[in-house]
């Protein structure tokens, strides 16, 4: 049972937009921006990193649910922006083994964290079930063929992020705060 009412969350917005927008890159020329859609998702996950840390604190607050995964993934997110816009050449290399890590830790965070969307409502739940389970496929579809990742990799990097920001964008507006 919610006991305050329903607040606009800007953090969870920036964070769909970017998310957005590095969708929309990786969709409109593939070949040509690679290097670009490195560079913007370690600049995404250093975002993504600081905004869990700062959410790991909400959930503590709202819950009481200590939440040392999101910690975790936190600083892993921030690790991940550090390396990738620090050698860009060698993550444009590694890239696919780096999104699909990324993509199946990230979606199995959602996954853990889902339980809490049902105080927003049944479908938003679901809505976010579904979203991670993709996002775990997409993860293991990259680990499981690399070499043919890196030709379609921006067009699955574009639909990753083109749900998980509108995921963010929805949390933006559906975020209830105590």
């Amino acid at each position: 049972m919610t006991t305050g009412k329903s607040k606009f969350n800007w953090e969870n917005l920036i964070i769909g937009i970017i998310f957005i927008i590095t969708s929309l890159i990786a969709f409109r020329d593939p070949t040509a921006n690679l290097l670009a859609i490195v560079m913007v998702f370690g600049i995404s996950a250093l975002f993504d990193g600081v905004f869990q840390l700062f959410i790991r604190r909400r959930i503590r607050k709202v819950t009481g649910y200590r939440s040392t995964f999101i910690t975790v993934i936190g600083v892993i997110n921030l690790l991940i922006g550090i390396l990738l816009l620090f050698n860009l050449y060698g993550s444009a290399a590694a890239l696919p083994y780096v999104f699909s890590f990324w993509f199946i830790i990230r979606s199995i965070e959602g996954l853990l964290n889902s339980g809490l969307a049902k105080i927003v409502s049944n479908g938003y739940y679901w809505f976010k079930v579904i979203v991670n389970i993709l996002g775990i496929i997409v993860g293991i579809l990259l680990l499981k063929n690399p070499f043919s990742a890196v030709l379609t990799i921006t067009y699955l990097v574009g639909f990753y992020f083109m749900l998980f920001g509108i995921l963010n964008i929805i949390e933006a507006f559906a975020e209830t705060r105590y």
